[in-house]
């Protein structure tokens, strides 16, 4: 009788279905569904798909080349994409930057992006996104706030932007995009290359938008804090979600962990 081999059938990745204990009433603000992107004639994005809630700290990990800006990009009408991008129930798919910096909608690139030959204070000013001087002081964010937050900047107000310390520019960008008080606010790699006091600085930032009813998608490579932050976590390889769920379900997740964001 002929020996019968059991087959081997390897591990499939597929995204998982989210493991938060959120409301089922609960509706996003943002939510993307089948996001595809492109530069050019490469398709970088494959059918995206997540969404965040009110006042959630949601983490976007994955190694370089997963797909984690372009998806920031997509959200923000910087980048060719198709699918769909909804914002507080609006389709938004396909809006200019400016038309969705407008809805409500913040975005502090990896680059940073100040302006160099202005000062710290008129850096700030600048994040007044239509505000009028009738207007001014009645977001949830003022100048006072972002002093107090970073004292180093109140101490600088009136220096060039252009001779700040990388840390100091970090700072300055979190704090000019808030200026603009928005309601949702993508964060770029905000701790890369800052030293590890800085580096908790930011995460008290953040903790603090939570408290001020912001929501935050975390675009991070650090795991430690994006974990200890974050309400959920998503997990992109190869540009799509290879993983959604709590912070403490990927810690159990060895696999995950080791195909997707371990070097």
């Amino acid at each position: 009788m002929p020996q019968v081999v059991p087959q081997v059938v390897p591990r499939m990745v597929h995204p998982r279905p989210l493991l938060t204990d959120r409301p089922a009433e609960s509706t996003p603000m943002l939510k993307i569904n089948d996001l595809h992107a492109f530069y050019g004639k490469s398709h970088v994005l494959h059918g995206v798909h997540f969404d965040v809630q009110p006042g959630e700290i949601v983490a976007l990990l994955g190694r370089n080349g997963s797909g984690r800006s372009t998806t920031a990009k997509a959200i923000m009408g910087l980048v060719e994409c198709t699918g769909h991008i909804e914002w507080n129930g609006q389709n938004i798919t396909g809006r200019k930057a400016y038309e969705v910096a407008h809805m409500g909608l913040g975005y502090v690139p990896e680059s940073r992006d100040i302006f160099p030959s202005l000062t710290v204070h008129q850096n700030l000013m600048l994040g007044e996104k239509g505000r009028t001087a009738k207007s001014r002081g009645k977001g949830r964010w003022n100048f006072e706030d972002m002093y107090l937050m970073f004292p180093r900047l109140r101490e600088r107000q009136h220096t060039e932007a252009g001779v700040l310390s990388g840390g100091e520019q970090q700072m300055l960008t979190l704090c000019r995009t808030l200026m603009g008080d928005p309601d949702l606010i993508i964060i770029d790699e905000p701790t890369e290359g800052l030293a590890p006091k800085i580096v908790e600085l930011v995460g008290e930032f953040l903790q603090k938008l939570k408290q001020r009813g912001i929501s935050v998608l975390l675009i991070e490579q650090k795991l430690t804090i994006a974990m200890a932050i974050s309400d959920r976590a998503l997990v992109m390889g190869h540009g799509s979600i290879v993983f959604q769920g709590t912070p403490d379900s990927l810690r159990a997740d060895a696999y995950i962990r080791k195909e997707w964001l371990e070097v």
